[in-house]
Parts: C-alpha cells; sequence; structure tokens
C-alpha cells in the first residue's frame, strides 16, 4: 500500500494492461495530464501529503471475517483514488479537491475505505474541531459507515489510544473532534459545521436534501470534503444521476472543476454482460473481494432469466438502468472544434463569416433561465459553422453560483454568456443581437417555437426580420436532429463554443414508434436552449438549401 501502487495502476490503466471503461480512462487521463500541467493553474501533487494517509490506513484494522484484526491494505485502485484526493494540493497547501464523485458496484470494499477515509477526517487533517459525518436519508443506513469506522477503532490499539468510542459517536479528544452518523430523519439538520461529509449509496436517496445540506454546511472549514460512493440505481431524475451527469461533463473536459474529483467504474457501451473482460472493468477488485466465480453464477442467472437482468447490471456491472440516454456522441463532437474567435461576429471588427448565407433558431422557452440564439452557416468548403448567444438573467446566475456552478461565472467572463438585470431575461439584448446579424451575415431566416412566441417576435416582425414559426415535435425536429447527427459524425460541423457543448451534452432525445426523433425537455439534467436553437437553425437551412445531405444520411443505415 503506497504511492508506488498508485503511480503503477494509472500506468497500466494508461497502457491497457488492466482492463478500464471510458470513465475510468479518462480519471487516469486526468492525473497525467494534470501532472504535466497542473502548475499552470495553482495546482501540485504532494507525494508526503499522500503518503501521510496510506501511513494512517496501517492503523486502521479489519473487524470481520478471516482477516479481522489485520491493518487494511488498500488495494492499487483504492491507492489511485486516495492520492488523488489527498496528494493534489493548491497553492496555499490546502487540499485541491473538495468534493468527490466514486462509483463502484457492490462487493468492491467501498465502506472499509470510505471508514479509514472518515477516522483520517477526525484525526490526521490537523483540523481544530473537526465534525465528520456519514449521511444517509435513513438513521438506520447512515449508522453502517459510522459503525464500520467505530469497529475499526475498536480492533486497533493505536486507534483505541487516541479515540473514544460512544454508541451514538466517535470523539477525539486530541483535537475536540467528533463522528456521527446523519440521516434526513433527525430531529434537526441545522447548525451543522461540516469538515468531512460522508455519503454512502446516494443513488438511494430520494431528494437532495442530505447532500444539499452538508454542501451549505462547510462553509467555516479551511478544506472541507464531501464524498460521495454509490453504486448505480435507477432514478435518473434525482440527485445522483444529477451528480453523476456532472462528474462525466468534468472527465470529458467540458466543465473545468479542479476542486471536483470523479471517478466512476462500469461497462462500456456495447460491452456484453455475459463479459468476463466487461467484469473486469466495472470491478476492480475483481479477484480479491469480488469472486469471479460469484459473477459467473449470477451472470448465469441473468442469461436465464430477463427479470434477473436489471439487478445483475445495476449492482454488479454499475449500469443505470431505466431511463434515457443522452442523445450526442461527445467523442465526436469535441473532434468538430475548430480554431476560430466564436466571438468575433459580435464585435466591432470585421468577421470571416461577414456577408455569408446563414440561417438562425432562437429559443425563448424561459424567461427566468436559459435563452439562446444561434447562426448557423455555410461555409465555403461545405461545412456548417455555428455560432451563436445565450442569455440568463443576473438572479437565476446567483442562484446558480450559490449551487456551486462556477462555470456559469467563467462563460460569462468569456463572453460566451451574456447576462441582463434583474429576474427575467431582458429581451431588449435578444433583439439587439438580432439585429446586429441581420445587418452583418445575409441571414434568410430565422426560427422561433409557434407555442412560446412572445412580444420579440411581433417586434422584430414589424422591423422585417425574416422570423418564421417552427413546431417542436417529432414531425419539425426529427430531420434537422438526424442532420445534425450527419454532420457530426462526419466532421462537417464546425464549433468553438463551451457553452454550447454543454448543451449539446444534455440532449436527451425521445424516439416515436416510426423511429423520428425530438429533444425531450422535460428529462434533462439542464439545459438545452443553446442545442435547440442550433437544431432550429439547421431545420429551415435545410428546407431553403436542399443538397441532398440529410437523404444520404436518412438511407446510410451506418449512420441511422
Amino acid at each position: 500500500m503506497s504511492l508506488d501502487a498508485a503511480y503503477e495502476y494509472a500506468a497500466k490503466i494508461r497502457a491497457g494492461e488492466i482492463p478500464a471503461c471510458k470513465w475510468t480512462q479518462l480519471a487516469v487521463k486526468r492525473w497525467f495530464d494534470d501532472l504535466d500541467n497542473g502548475y499552470e493553474r495553482g495546482l501540485r501533487f504532494d507525494e508526503n501529503a499522500a503518503a501521510r494517509v496510506f501511513r494512517f490506513f496501517n492503523y486502521c484494522r479489519h473487524y470481520q471475517g478471516e482477516w479481522a484484526g489485520r491493518p487494511i491494505r488498500l488495494e492499487p485502485w483504492q491507492c489511485f483514488i486516495v492520492a488523488n484526493v489527498f496528494g493534489w494540493l493548491l497553492e496555499d497547501g490546502t487540499r485541491r479537491f473538495r468534493m468527490v464523485y466514486e462509483e463502484i458496484p457492490r462487493k468492491n470494499g467501498k465502506t472499509t475505505k470510505l471508514g479509514g477515509v472518515g477516522l483520517y477526517g477526525l484525526h490526521g487533517d490537523n483540523e481544530p474541531g473537526p465534525k465528520v459525518y456519514s449521511a444517509a436519508t435513513k438513521r438506520d443506513q447512515a449508522k453502517e459507515l459510522f459503525e464500520s469506522s467505530k469497529a475499526m477503532v475498536l480492533q486497533s490499539p493505536e486507534l483505541k489510544k487516541i479515540t473514544k468510542a460512544f454508541q451514538g459517536h466517535l470523539a477525539a479528544p486530541k483535537t475536540f473532534g467528533r463522528f456521527e452518523p446523519l440521516s434526513a430523519d433527525a430531529k434537526s439538520m441545522d447548525g451543522l459545521n461540516v469538515h468531512y461529509g460522508l455519503v454512502d449509496e446516494l443513488h438511494a436517496h430520494p431528494t437532495p436534501q442530505v447532500w444539499d445540506v452538508i454542501k451549505s454546511a462547510r462553509g467555516a472549514r479551511r478544506q472541507p470534503l464531501q464524498w460521495a460512493i454509490t453504486t448505480a440505481g435507477f432514478n435518473r431524475n434525482g440527485i445522483c444521476y444529477e451528480l453523476r451527469d456532472y462528474a462525466c461533463k468534468v472527465l470529458e473536459g467540458i466543465v473545468e472543476d479542479d476542486a471536483f474529483f470523479a471517478i466512476i467504474y462500469t461497462i462500456d457501451d456495447g460491452d456484453r454482460f455475459d463479459d468476463p473482460i466487461a467484469w473486469q472493468k466495472a470491478n476492480p477488485n475483481f479477484g480479491v473481494s469480488v469472486s469471479p466465480k460469484d459473477l459467473e453464477d449470477q451472470c448465469r442467472m441473468a442469461l436465464a432469466m430477463p427479470t434477473e437482468q436489471t439487478e445483475f447490471l445495476t449492482k454488479r456491472l454499475n449500469v443505470w438502468t431505466y431511463g434515457e440516454s443522452k442523445w450526442m456522441n461527445m467523442d465526436a463532437w469535441k473532434e468538430c472544434l475548430v480554431e476560430f474567435d466564436p466571438l468575433a461576429p459580435w464585435g466591432e471588427d470585421e468577421s470571416e463569416l461577414d456577408g455569408l448565407t446563414c440561417f438562425g433558431g432562437v429559443d425563448l422557452a424561459s424567461v427566468e433561465d436559459i435563452t439562446a440564439f444561434y447562426l448557423a452557416f455555410s461555409t465555403p468548403d461545405g461545412h456548417k459553422r455555428v455560432i451563436g448567444r445565450t442569455y440568463l438573467p443576473q438572479e437565476a446566475l446567483e442562484r446558480r453560483l450559490e449551487k456551486g456552478n462556477n462555470f456559469f461565472e467563467k462563460w460569462r467572463t468569456s463572453g460566451f454568456l451574456t447576462v441582463t438585470p434583474g429576474a427575467v431575461t431582458d429581451y431588449e439584448y435578444i433583439k439587439a443581437d438580432i439585429r446586429r446579424a441581420c445587418e452583418r451575415f445575409d441571414v434568410k431566416e430565422i426560427a422561433f417555437d409557434r407555442f412560446n412566441s412572445s412580444q420579440l417576435v411581433n417586434d422584430l416582425l414589424e422591423e422585417d426580420v425574416p422570423m418564421v414559426a417552427m413546431g417542436q415535435g417529432f414531425a419539425s425536429m426529427n430531420a434537422p436532429m438526424k442532420e445534425l447527427q450527419r454532420l457530426v459524425l462526419t466532421r462537417q460541423l464546425e464549433h468553438n463554443d463551451s457553452l454550447l457543448t454543454w448543451a449539446v451534452s444534455n440532449l436527451v432525445a425521445d424516439q416515436n414508434p416510426a423511429g423520428d426523433i425530438k429533444p425531450n425537455k422535460s428529462k434533462v439534467s439542464e439545459k438545452i436552449d443553446p442545442a435547440v436553437a442550433v437544431i432550429m437553425a439547421l431545420g429551415r437551412q435545410m428546407l431553403q438549401e436542399p443538397d441532398g445531405s440529410l437523404d444520404d444520411f436518412l438511407n446510410n443505415p451506418i449512420l441511422t
């Protein structure tokens, strides 16, 4: 159990010597990228800080089974996670990572590791009066992790000297620390001062109440840590899947968040659930605490009994079931990123897009949140280039910043997001941008949702702006959505807009029995308005510039 094990594990994942899914590979890539370039963002990896945690785990003892009483030995993949969370520091010497999302199937020793982490928070951080909580929706669930830590103490002569174990909490007299379970059914969750908040099985939380309480109670601490460890679940509208979605965006580089660590162990799209290689991807403790024979037996049942497949996929392979999948292939989308200044056409200087023909789409679905206006241009080489503007009221921005969505502030600073004063979007900003676009470019049409039209549309029609109503159902949205897919998969789309990338990554498609698709606006974890605006612009462009591209796409069985 050492730092060498963490380095070796990461190297083997990168080299393909250990089977790993896309998300695990991205977590390892992030590790190496940050080792190379993290110093540019004020990050540094301190081997001594990581080694200190490894030494502490030597005092934590197993408390059940044949290993009872022996020191806990972290496996290489666990060393990798611990080294990340505790080894990365900021310039002021405090921990870089303040929030952790770890998703892993059952039987992989997650409670044991997190129990040791909780004890380190009680004793090892040199934090005055540390308050450590194991949290869940019900007290019995919250006590499971706490009881694991308590049992470790009772098995360890060294920890017993510095820890007093009581029925409902652990106390550290030297640091005036306290470790106790926390649940939503407690009499009061107010007044907390959280140093570590450890949340086991977040997928079982029906509401974000416990998670949000811990998050809001960390503010007074110098380097707080909020850690969710969970298996996959079924509720794609809950806090766990919302956090998972955010974790995926961080790993893919769609959102930059240096304070958020994420790692997900699961199988890849297209993997067969009866493939032992897939089992190893999802279960890093394969052959240790996860029995290959046990997985083989359960898989045999899943093959014979469809009712067992969901349980096997969810609990043993960490696959979220029952729900929609994200629509866009984001790896292909990122291949379409082209180095150009997407804000130049909105400024005063000349732009390479000046005078070119384009079509627009404006999504005015929300006056209290995001609205968007995007243009799709046909370039001389036959590609489609998209640029646009996104708008958000000041009060909506403040609500998002309070929830920790700091990337919105980065988008405002970089110019991708226009923030309007007050509680609702000031449509004068949108009208001004539409007028400027019509003066600068050859704008043929601008599509708007005929069921969400507003005074803005009426005003622009009176000014002879070519506004055109467009439905949002299967009949109107199927063709342009598939055209956008075609453009992305054939690398004929050009974009350089991180806010648009975020919106596209949020988009979920509804499909009817005929195979037609449309954006699902009710079952997404975040806003999709910029993506919808682009789809609308392409829809009008396809009608006015028929070139056979969609027919080719629809007749190509590989792409459809």
